[in-house]
């Protein structure tokens, strides 16, 4: 394995990205990597038996409390720099550089690769939250931002304001800063795909040794309790929606039930390959999520306008004030809401990164920056305005449960009730639910995808078989964790995953420094090439 500039020369043979690991069952693994992954996720399984649910998350909670409470700023600070970071290397020469060298191609068009960049990244949380954290913003559940008065047209506002902001531009810095750094060492560098790459001018040989080992499992046990959790909390809305438009008795075994039905079809989505399985499914997602957008924004054609206004303008007017932690006295909201999206996206940057950059050769720095910022800021922006505000709106007029109760009373139902206003309501619900299975079988696809690759020691081909035993641990951990704790155990899981965004959190930074050191490489390389051609 090389690396090679004209600053420094990397020679290692410890680390052979493409020895033959294949053993007796099938399995093309990093021995290390693979069985400690395994061991520990077996090992928590057993420990969640052991415990009691609502002792161990107190505990955890604990934890979580002051990890937000005591490093605000460095996770607030973290998304700033990268945000700043991301903006100055597209306005840069630097952004003139291709991944994978000036003659590489893009494997997908660019509205597959938009659409797989939706279903690895926040596709479930436009479902979940859509309707909840704007409603909850202007009616004061658990605090309102920057200390608002709810209930007023400036915490409408705002409420609208400070979701886009939640989910947007700088969301989407860490998740793009992250990816980039994977795919630049991989595409230009020729490293493997696992985060140990990222390192390799800080750390040199190191990365292949326990330190590499060390950085890859943190990242495979971070991504897999993402996904659990994600699992979880996902199985628990589609069976609090299916409850609600069929009847049936929303317990434990419906909730069992659905993770099981999307562990099958992320199973069959993975046997099927990345353009038969994840790819399809990503298309199909944005199709029916832009028809049911659409068909709501018909319907509301008014209210939605008014609501896109109003949520551009919250946002680009408080966006500072919002990305600060000093001279607040909404200190509980911010630690709430704010940090903890942050740490949440820092959690999930790895999974997302790792994805974004099997996906992403061929495309320029610029391209990939600019795609990965703006696009999916405009459309999770249009989204969250327009689902928000027409709950806001039944709030106002007392429309539907979300008007009888003034707010939300359940997160899982919220969008429900929101639907239930319309006389098409329970169709809705029924392309509601559909929409949440799908794009939990691509996130559990892509994940098992990435997680198989880091612990087959960044290869990117390997069995499938592996990413099937990924498929199952995630699903398993996520019913497990429902069986003995239902979601008190899910968002134990949660906060124990926010608790490593704390680490992980330096760790992107210091990859940040990485990526530009390689980056600074390509620059000094194509002088040292133009001076040569010029003495020719």
């Amino acid at each position: 394995m090389s690396f090679k500039s004209n600053k420094y020369s990397i020679e290692s043979t410890d680390y052979q990205i493409g020895q033959d690991n294949v053993n007796k069952f099938g399995m093309d693994v990093h021995n290390t990597v693979f069985t400690v992954s395994v061991g520990l996720s077996i090992l928590f399984i057993v420990a969640l038996l052991a415990l009691s649910p609502a002792d161990a998350k107190a505990a955890i909670d604990s934890v979580k409390g002051a990890v937000l409470s005591n490093f605000d700023f460095l996770f607030m600070w973290g998304a700033n720099l990268m945000l700043i970071l991301a903006v100055a290397i597209v306005f840069s020469p630097l952004g003139k550089i291709r991944l994978g060298g000036d003659s590489a191609t893009a494997d997908y068009s660019m509205l597959s690769w938009i659409s797989m960049l939706f279903a690895a990244g926040m596709g479930i949380g436009l479902i979940f939250w859509g309707v909840a954290e704007p409603t909850a913003f202007y009616t004061n559940w658990f605090g309102t931002p920057l200390s608002v008065e709810p209930f007023t047209p400036e915490g409408r506002e705002l409420a609208l304001g400070a979701t886009a902001f939640h989910w947007g531009i700088h969301a989407w810095a860490i998740y793009g800063m992250t990816a980039l750094c994977l795919a630049y060492f991989v595409y230009n560098k020729g490293l493997p795909l696992s985060m140990r790459s990222v390192f390799y001018p800080l750390l040199g040989d190191k990365v292949w040794g326990k330190t590499g080992d060390a950085i890859d499992i943190l990242t495979v046990l971070v991504t897999l309790f993402g996904l659990a959790t994600s699992l979880g909390l996902g199985g628990t809305q589609a069976a609090s929606g299916i409850s609600h438009v069929f009847g049936l008795e929303n317990d434990i075994f419906l909730q069992q039930f659905i993770i099981v039905l999307i562990m099958g079809l992320a199973i069959f989505s993975v046997l099927r390959g990345m353009d038969g399985g994840v790819k399809f499914l990503s298309n199909l997602n944005m199709i029916i999520a832009f028809v049911f957008l659409g068909f709501i924004a018909v319907l509301n054609f008014t209210t939605v306008l008014d609501s896109l206004a109003t949520a551009i303008s919250g946002y680009v007017k408080n966006i500072i004030p919002l990305s600060q932690t000093s001279g607040r006295d909404d200190t509980t909201w911010l630690h709430g809401w704010t940090v903890f999206y942050w740490a949440w996206w820092v959690a999930y940057a790895p999974f997302f990164g790792m994805f974004v950059a099997r996906i992403s050769k061929g495309r320029t720095i610029r391209e990939f920056l600019l795609c990965v910022l703006l696009i999916p800021t405009v459309v999770t922006t249009a989204w969250m305005s327009i689902f928000g505000g027409i709950a806001i709106e039944q709030v106002v007029d007392k429309v539907g449960q979300l008007g009888i109760d003034q707010g939300i009373t359940d997160v899982s139902l919220s969008l429900f009730y929101m639907l239930d206003a319309y006389p098409l309501g329970n169709i809705l619900s029924v392309i509601a639910i559909a929409l949440i299975i799908v794009f939990f079988v691509t996130t559990l696809d892509s994940g098992s995808i990435v997680i198989d690759g880091m612990t087959a020691g960044g290869k990117l081909e390997v069995p499938e078989r592996q990413k099937v035993v990924w498929v199952v641990i995630s699903g398993a951990i996520a019913m497990v964790m429902l069986w003995i704790g239902g979601t008190q155990s899910i968002q134990a899981l949660q906060s124990i995953t926010i608790i490593a965004a704390l680490p992980f959190t330096i760790i992107l930074l210091l990859g940040c420094v990485s990526l530009i050191k390689g980056l600074l490489t390509e620059v000094g390389q194509t002088k040292i090439t133009d001076k040569v051609n010029k003495a020719g």
